[in-house]
């Protein structure tokens, strides 16, 4: 039996990692007695004596938990922050980046989980770069809404208060410098940061991600059909990531960012007006799904030789 201890455990994502994994079998999860909760040498045992620690945390307090972890310890590490995405010596948690990234997750001592915005534009943008439809230096901007979870207790707390009267859409991130900016740059294969605008929109949580290319820009010159082709390709045969049938429609039901709510699922659509050159790849997910906990135990599973996908999507409610 595998022990875990979730840092952070309260937090959203932490939650939603507890609720994924509270009935399995093969997992005994870890918590600190009550009454030393605030002792750092109880947290730093605990740390210790983990096969494997979560880290549900801030930034700081994510460095400074492997700060506590001993050179001699056994503890592997599966850090849910910003800390370490682009760090040497830490895997990117992100098992469809490519075929063989699984190997490298599943024998990784840290392994970073990636932020919810950028795995939907890594999904849709890396399998192009790397069959030369699309190029490393092509200007990319990339606009993206979530669920005001993404936001964090505060955020939830202020817009679960205003209900109605909260912002439908909240553009943010206007100063260009957002901290996932380096993970997209990194894992997009892109040789500079991508125009990076995202919203919260007055939703709890799922996520829409779109990257507009004009045709004229690609390294080569294809039709909407064969960069669906090419997605189809990269991500055939995976148990999260699927691709949507290519057709040409003004709108759908299902092009909504709460579609894949509660699950560890990422969909991706192409849109294209083949005449005009103008094409819009799409991403659809949970942000704390597959953009949070969910891929967290994906990567658990991995780590530990368990089946990918056992409890990666929430539990359904009787």
């Amino acid at each position: 039996m595998t022990s875990i201890f979730i840092d952070g455990e309260a937090g959203t994502t932490g939650l939603q990692i507890r609720d994924r994994l509270k009935h399995r079998t093969d997992l005994r999860l870890l918590t600190i007695d009550p009454d030393r909760r605030k002792d750092p040498e109880a947290r730093r045992e605990m740390l210790n004596s983990a096969d494997v620690a979560i880290l549900c945390l801030p930034d700081d307090a994510a460095r400074e938990a492997v700060g506590m972890i001993g050179a001699g310890s056994r503890t592997r590490v599966l850090d849910a922050s910003t800390a370490f995405r682009t760090a040497p010596g830490w895997a990117y948690g992100m098992p469809e980046m490519t075929r063989g990234h699984r190997a490298t997750i599943a024998r990784a001592q840290h392994v970073a989980n990636p932020g919810c915005y950028p795995q939907g534009l890594i999904a849709l943008i890396r399998p192009l770069i790397e069959q030369a439809i699309l190029s490393s230096d092509c200007p990319i901007s990339y606009n993206a809404i979530s669920g005001y979870s993404g936001g964090g207790k505060k955020m939830i707390e202020d817009y679960q208060a205003r209900g109605r009267s909260a912002p439908a859409y909240l553009p943010y991130g206007l100063t260009f410098a957002h901290k996932h900016l380096p993970e997209m740059q990194a894992y997009g294969k892109l040789s500079s940061a991508p125009l990076f605008q995202p919203a919260v929109g007055n939703y709890a949580q799922g996520m829409m991600g779109c990257v507009p290319l004009f045709g004229h820009l690609l390294a080569k010159r294809v039709t909407g059909a064969a960069i669906h082709a090419c997605l189809m390709e990269a991500y055939a045969g995976e148990p999260f990531v699927s691709v949507a049938p290519y057709e040409a429609i003004e709108r759908s039901p299902s092009v909504d960012p709460e579609a894949l709510n509660n699950s560890n699922h990422m969909r991706l659509h192409v849109f294209a007006n083949d005449a005009l050159g103008h094409i819009l790849l799409m991403a659809i997910y949970d942000n704390l799904g597959k953009g949070a906990s969910g891929a967290a135990v994906q990567n658990l599973n991995l780590m530990i030789g368990a089946e990918e996908t056992l409890s990666a999507d929430l539990p359904q409610a009787a």
